[in-house]
């Protein structure tokens, strides 16, 4: 999707850089014909910051795993949220720690075995959309599914487009330890909500997968809350944008 993108918005390879961290996740900058930074563990997001304070001309792309965002890089996910500062922030969320075979990530739902949890995980999860939707200055918050490639590209070039901290949580299968992970939402797309479909570049074969769906004003922080906390159906597409935020 990203490749797609940088093809279809003509972004040059040495305008263009994307950083990650480490996890399985943090290898996607070797994926790209751009230039890359491959950071340090919960690092990615300062690094990328640190670029665009420098270079304010170039289009950065930042991607991290569960938990390089959500657990040792926790601090700098929130200021970074803070800050909003022009850039794509992606979160590739498979529920586990998978490079380091198979643990416990802040995202593992109650009960979901691990290798360091074998009799289940007993906390309850941390969610990433309710955390970034609950920090100061958040100005645009998604969610897509890694199953349906034309949504994820059709937020992807939103959040492109956004002037400030676009924040993605991408939820994805881990195919070495989770492959079934989403199985009953993929079977039954009418459990995905989409949210405002008219404001996305979407098929209308899409748009009719989707069909169980949501319209409201993208500003209403409020009802961007309720509709992520719903658990009936699993939220996607642009829960909350606000273009005129300040920018650090």
């Amino acid at each position: 999707a990203v490749q797609r993108l940088c093809r279809d918005e003509q972004l040059p390879p040495e305008k263009t850089v994307c950083v990650s961290g480490i996890g399985c996740s943090s290898r996607f900058p070797h994926y790209m014909g751009t230039y890359g930074f491959h950071g340090l563990h919960g690092r990615a997001l300062p690094i990328a910051e640190g670029i665009s304070i420098r270079r304010p001309d170039l289009n950065v792309f930042v991607n991290m795993g569960d938990g390089d965002c959500c657990s040792i890089g926790a601090g700098h996910w929130l200021h970074a949220i803070r800050y909003n500062m022009k850039m794509v922030a992606m979160l590739h969320d498979n529920r586990v720690y998978a490079l380091t075979k198979k643990q416990t990530s802040p995202t593992s739902r109650k009960g979901d075995a691990s290798n360091t949890q074998p009799h289940g995980a007993y906390l309850m999860p941390l969610d990433p959309i309710m955390v970034t939707l609950g920090m100061t200055n958040a100005s645009f918050v998604a969610q897509v599914v890694e199953w349906n490639p034309e949504l994820l590209y059709a937020v992807l070039k939103e959040a492109f487009h956004h002037n400030g901290f676009a924040f993605i949580r991408i939820l994805q299968r881990c195919p070495a330890y989770l492959p079934n992970m989403f199985s009953e939402f993929i079977s039954d797309p009418g459990r995905l909500l989409l949210i405002n479909p008219d404001n996305l570049s979407l098929s209308d074969g899409t748009k009719k997968l989707l069909k169980t769906q949501i319209v409201y004003d993208e500003k209403d922080m409020l009802k961007a809350k309720e509709v992520a906390a719903a658990e009936e159906h699993l939220p996607v597409g642009v829960l909350y944008r606000n273009d005129e935020l300040p920018c650090y």
